[in-house]
């Protein structure tokens, strides 16, 4: 019997004929816990769609704020753990078997049920909440029709701990994954793109001697793919009262605020995860080992089964023999030797941190709650109404040689190599108050965080930074040290600012380019008037501006042109960029010119009429079409130093951009006797196209304005839309 329409059959509001006797005792039971729970929790939604949920306690919180998510997108719900849970591919079928692999490698079911067991009791109510949150959803709601989860488990939460837009684990490269378990044969797996419009964040915060009011500021803006979090408030009689994004189908938020202090995570550049290459060895009984030192240790193996839908709508298993050494799973070979993959793997204590630091309420809180060291990928900036702005460093960073380049795989049979425990929380890179008054993280490297006052990178292990500097830390420290008397408006302005940091290093050499180019090529007077535009131009980006559409192309293309073309160092791929020769910038500026002029009929495009924000149904990959309605969107991407990131692209059928990442959720936050907000949330907050809330805050986004957010009940009085429980 399909568990949702038995649990269906037994709720007064879907009662049906069906003698008594026939409902089992168990749904019996669910029902009855379900509905006295749901009676201990109100949802409010504002005017703009949002779900203020409050529960008696943190765990009716929990209930509610889940619920009320799967009422906006269960789809995303359900998928996010299809990913985390390995079940992928009994969605989409035989080509998602090796993400669920990949997945399987850390997510053992049998594991996770004996750590939801030894959870300590606060943590499993609340993952008990969250389980019947979900399959009241489900038993109240009989139309939707779930791809595969059809009952949520409580353990199942501790599969999917952070709500990172990237988990560690995709470190793991699922060709190479395919390569080592799979059979010879078959269709390939698509390559990733090796740079990927940037999936990070900014992050702001404000101290009171640089503020107008006095007060701490903090500006939350996550970048991530469109859609991928749900705006909400959860507050309950114990204490709890946060509010901000919340990744879908987690029960905390991610990245927001609570009365009085806040905190905005940012894709971190520190080295987390490490590869080590063992060496293998059959012995004669068929046995596997591999080298430590002077010993010879055994191999594990185990069987994973991966479940996953033909292409007749049926069912079929595949089962691995997966293998492991003490540095974690093997994900592949590499010059005839496996490859082991090390990353966190703490799931209690990531889902304790990443729920009471919701509830902290300044900084000695926030930092007794990271004392759990189980937090591997994220930067935090931090801001409280006591005045104190923060940096905090990921805690989960091991310890390492630096004698050994960790960016490359390491010789796992030298014990030197091995991870010497985790890096003492004073150990590691922080910033607290510092005398500039500003803190900042872009995805760089923490050595730019305060400017002048920040820490050097010389008095810390390569590890904690694999990445450097970007134009958008450039920016937001240029911003951020001119900067004087912040207000929300003003801070909301800095990061609107229009300017493109790397256009100020890339286009001075093209226009050079040219201008060295003799009179009898053909592309000196093709390019004339292009030229003369982009040598006028101030860099910034803009509706109107016709340079942001040439230089937008441009850029794309050497991009695509250096990774195609260009290897090795110079170590960025900005500075690759920068080396390509006078005749391939040119070159590239000519097609450029020409592809302009045939799709849009002139190559003096304004870029509001090509860069577009579409939202035409809840799909999670989306269609874009250019005969469908679509917003203009000034800002750019985050690539040439944009902070207000909108990354895009044309598609097989469009010609025009349309934006797929970037800014998200978007809050900026004063705090003091009593917190202040404003927000914007990308598209809307229902992922229903018959929703008013579907598409009802795309106008604003794309202005790059916030709307005021409803934090205090005074405030969310005269805005609420609906007043309920689950289940009404």
């Amino acid at each position: 019997m399909n568990i949702t329409l038995s649990l269906a059959c037994i709720l007064p509001a879907l009662l049906v004929a069906q003698p008594a006797a026939a409902q089992p005792s168990t749904a019996q039971g669910d029902s009855a816990r379900w509905q006295a729970q749901a009676a201990r929790v109100t949802i409010q939604r504002d005017d703009w769609g949002i779900a203020h949920v409050h529960g008696r306690s943190d765990a009716d919180a929990v209930f509610g704020m889940i619920y009320a998510q799967a009422e906006d997108d269960f789809n995303r719900i359900e998928t996010n753990y299809l990913t985390a849970l390995g079940r992928m591919a009994e969605a989409e079928g035989e080509d998602a078997i090796w993400q669920d692999l990949r997945a399987r490698l850390y997510m053992d079911p049998q594991k996770l049920r004996a750590d939801y067991a030894a959870s300590p009791a606060w943590l499993r109510a609340l993952m008990d909440a969250w389980a019947d949150g979900l399959n009241y959803y489900l038993a109240t709601h009989g139309q939707v029709k779930p791809r595969v989860i059809t009952r949520f488990e409580p353990w199942m939460a501790l599969s999917f701990t952070e709500g990172s837009i990237g988990g560690d684990i995709e470190r793991i490269p699922l060709d190479r994954l395919k390569a080592f378990y799979g059979a010879p044969g078959g269709r390939p797996i698509a390559m990733a793109d090796p740079d990927p419009e940037p999936r990070g964040s900014n992050g702001f915060a404000i101290a009171p001697g640089k503020s107008a009011s006095g007060h701490a500021l903090l500006w939350i803006n996550p970048h991530t793919s469109f859609f991928f979090r749900s705006e909400l408030q959860m507050t309950s009689d114990e204490g709890l009262n946060a509010y901000g994004a919340a990744t879908w189908g987690q029960f905390f938020i991610y990245q927001g605020f609570n009365p009085t202090a806040g905190w905005m995570h940012t894709s971190s550049t520190v080295d987390a995860v490490d590869e080590f290459l063992e060496t293998v060895t059959r012995r004669p009984d068929g046995a596997l080992t591999y080298r430590y030192g002077a010993e010879q240790r055994p191999v594990r193996a185990s069987t994973v089964t991966i479940a996953y839908r033909t292409a007749d709508g049926g069912r079929a298993d595949r089962g691995f023999t997966v293998y492991r050494t003490h540095h974690g799973p093997i994900i592949g070979d590499q010059d005839g030797k496996w490859v082991a993959f090390a990353m966190m793997d703490k799931p209690i204590p990531a889902l304790e941190q990443s729920f009471l630091r919701t509830k902290a309420r300044d900084y000695a809180a926030f930092v007794k709650v990271a004392t759990r060291q189980a937090n591997s990928s994220n930067n935090t900036i931090f801001a409280d109404a006591n005045g104190t702005i923060a940096y905090l460093h990921p805690q989960f960073v091991p310890v390492r040689d630096d004698r050994f380049d960790y960016t490359r795989p390491v010789d796992g049979s030298d014990p030197a190599t091995d991870w010497k425990g985790l890096t003492p929380l004073d150990a590691l890179p922080a910033l607290r108050n510092p005398a500039g008054g500003w803190i900042q993280n872009t995805n760089n490297g923490p050595w730019s965080a305060a400017g002048r006052d920040s820490q050097k990178a010389a008095d810390f292990p390569r590890y904690m930074d694999m990445m450097g500097e970007n134009p958008r830390g450039e920016h937001a420290v240029m911003l951020l040290s001119a900067g004087r008397d912040f207000t929300l408006d003003t801070l909301r302005a800095a990061a609107f600012d229009s300017y493109q940091p790397a256009f100020a290093r890339f286009l001075p050499p093209l226009v050079q380019a040219w201008d060295t180019l003799p009179d009898t090529d053909a592309r000196k007077p093709l390019l004339a008037q292009p030229i003369a535009m982009l040598r006028d131009w101030d860099y910034r980006w803009g509706l109107a501006s016709v340079s942001n559409s040439l230089a937008a192309h441009w850029a794309e293309d050497l991009r695509q042109w250096t990774l195609d073309h260009s290897q090795g160092a110079p170590r960025t791929l900005y500075d690759r960029m920068a080396a390509a020769s006078p005749d391939v910038q040119l070159t590239l500026l000519a097609d450029v010119v020409r592809r302009l002029d045939r799709d849009f009929g002139t190559w003096r495009t304004p870029w509001g009429d090509i860069n577009r924000l579409q939202r035409l149904t809840g799909a999670i990959t989306q269609n874009f079409s250019d005969a469908a309605p679509s917003i203009a969107v000034p800002f750019s991407s985050a690539r040439w130093g944009s902070l207000a990131s909108f990354g895009a692209r044309a598609y097989p059928d469009t010609r025009k951009w349309y934006g797929t990442s970037g800014n998200s959720f978007i809050a900026a936050v004063e705090f003091g006797d009593r917190v202040h907000a404003r927000a914007v949330s990308v598209g809307g907050e229902s992922g229903n196209p018959a929703s008013p809330h579907f598409n009802d805050q795309s106008a604003l986004y794309a202005q790059g304005m916030l709307r005021p957010v409803y934090f205090h009940p005074d405030e969310l009085a005269g805005h609420v839309e609906r007043r309920y429980r689950p289940g009404q």
